[in-house]
């Protein structure tokens, strides 16, 4: 029998989590060699080659929104008994977005080649660990259209609290940039024109109208510098932030210690972890294998560290609500107590689910306060910055309506 090539994660003697690649004829096979090494498989994947000739590659990836309406549709037509590859071919004549319509044509065209859902979704990165081990299950078990209408609300809840934390963000961004535009064009084009009417008064300038008058002229001879140095700077800042791990671990640590982005960086990662570890659970996936897929979820490092050490202390016999208590703080009391009872009742997905959602309340909660706190705030800088132009502007002209 011909040799496959299957990709595997699993769990070292040690705890860690280790990852390889290995040839052999079946699956059952790659669990044996695993074992042999004192390594417990969590995952163990067959890698498919594309078919000769194929020819539909996505140059971009789909928005998590396209995804999550992906799901929602195919939800929608499995529940309805229409065959997987019917499902997509509807989906394909039905999508006007480019690249959506590429990763379902590829899709298609991997379950046509006897691909199972699952493996056929994890070539492509818009679908992460989470989908991909929701749909496994789901296939296993009979019931790909109950899972992926699970997985859908879960995606809908996700976004859901994506977009309340943006829209805070977005119109003190746009006032702000739009008001730094101006401020800029009035120290370009319109502050030398008062620069000449004050050089013909022959007198001395306040100290306010200097001082705005250089910074006019400082931007007009190295503006064009400065910003091309702030934009290389920040992009450098950028890229040595992503290669080096304990910059970012430190960036992550310090945006929890923020005053107000603090307490809503920490609310909105508790509950993505504890949404996605309740959808998870519910679907029968094992408790050590669903903190697997939640590692990244959050995208904060604290977070993902936390969830390893969740996962090592479970699979060395700790309960949930054990474990995390010694996160360091990490995690509420709340969250610790939601678990508690939940492991007690043996309705830990319920709790998880209930404590994601006070969660989502709190920073939908935070975020509109945020909102109503950030609008005087935005006006009392805008006041200060243009008032102070006009008085710089104008100090000189009273001055010399007191002399005449």
């Amino acid at each position: 029998m011909a040799k496959q090539r299957y990709a595997w994660r699993g769990v070292d003697r040690q705890g860690q989590v280790v990852t390889g690649e290995t040839h052999a004829a079946h699956q059952e096979e790659v669990t044996l060699l695993l074992r042999e090494q004192r390594i417990r498989a969590t995952r163990i994947r067959r890698q498919f080659e594309l078919p000769t000739g194929f020819q539909y590659k996505t140059k971009q990836r789909a928005s998590a929104r396209d995804i999550t309406q992906f799901t929602r549709q195919l939800a929608t037509l499995l529940h309805a008994g229409v065959p997987l590859l019917q499902a997509f071919g509807i989906l394909d004549r039905g999508e006007t977005n480019a690249t959506l319509k590429a990763i379902i044509r590829e899709l298609h065209a991997h379950i046509e080649g006897g691909m199972a859902l699952n493996q056929a979704l994890r070539q492509h990165a818009e679908f992460d660990a989470l989908y991909c081990n929701l749909v496994a299950v789901g296939e296993l078990a009979g019931m790909l259209d109950t899972m992926l209408e699970r997985l859908a609300h879960h995606l809908e809840k996700s976004e859901a609290l994506r977009t309340t934390i943006r829209s805070a963000l977005v119109y003190p961004s746009a006032v702000l940039g739009i008001a730094s535009i101006v401020l800029v064009l009035i120290l370009v084009f319109v502050v030398p024109a008062f620069q000449n009417i004050f050089t013909s008064f022959g007198a001395e300038l306040p100290w306010l109208t200097r001082w705005v008058i250089g910074l006019s002229e400082g931007i007009q001879r190295y503006g064009l510098w400065l910003m091309l140095i702030f934009f290389i700077g920040m992009w450098q800042l950028r890229q040595l932030i992503k290669q080096r791990i304990h910059w970012r671990r430190y960036l992550h640590s310090w945006l929890l210690r923020i005053p107000i982005a603090g307490p809503l960086t920490r609310h909105a990662c508790t509950a993505r972890w504890t949404r996605t570890l309740a959808t998870l659970f519910a679907a029968g996936v094992p408790l050590t294998e669903a903190l697997e897929a939640v590692q990244g979820v959050t995208g904060h490092l604290l977070f993902q560290d936390a969830t390893q050490t969740i996962q090592t202390q479970l699979i060395q016999g700790r309960t949930l609500s054990q474990a995390l208590e010694s996160t360091q703080g990490l995690f509420s009391y709340m969250v610790v107590q939601m678990c508690a009872i939940g492991e007690e009742s043996g309705a830990l997905d319920h709790m998880l689910e209930k404590t994601a959602e006070h969660y989502e309340r709190e920073v939908e909660s935070t975020v509109s306060r945020l909102s109503t706190l950030l609008e005087p705030f935005i006006m009392v800088v805008l006041g200060v910055l243009i008032g102070g132009l006009v008085m710089a502007l104008y100090f000189p002209i009273f001055q010399l309506g007191q002399v005449v």
